[in-house]
């Protein structure tokens, strides 16, 4: 399945919306979004997961990859809305004890959309 990662930035925040199944052979191009992004220097980064079908451990490193970047830029990175699916991987894999999750992406991440 086709990964689809769509970014929008706003005040030094961005929103990073991820459609599709993250996996071996579509790690690669989020890892590259999250390079591209990181360079911008965006304060906080939230990852919208509620289009995400499955994300394997490769998923998962590239996750934590860019969380790591982030903190050592002294910013932030949530994951927002992840499915049944997702959440549980992060639960079992303790994960969701790192990252901050969200039911739903922040709201004032919603109201950014118009600009």
């Amino acid at each position: 399945m086709e990964l689809k990662v769509s970014t929008r930035s706003h005040a030094g925040c961005a929103l990073v919306a991820i459609t599709g199944e993250i996996d071996l052979y579509t790690a690669p191009h989020l890892q590259s979004e999250f390079t591209r992004l990181l360079q911008e220097g965006p304060s906080r980064v939230v990852i919208d997961m509620s289009a995400v079908d499955f994300c394997d451990s490769t998923g998962m490193n590239v996750l934590l990859s860019a969380l790591k970047r982030m903190k050592e830029q002294g910013g932030a990175l949530d994951v927002a809305a992840p499915r049944p699916a997702v959440r549980k991987i992060l639960q079992v894999t303790g994960l969701d004890s790192v990252f901050t999750v969200y039911d739903e992406v922040p709201q004032e991440f919603l109201i950014s959309e118009g600009s």
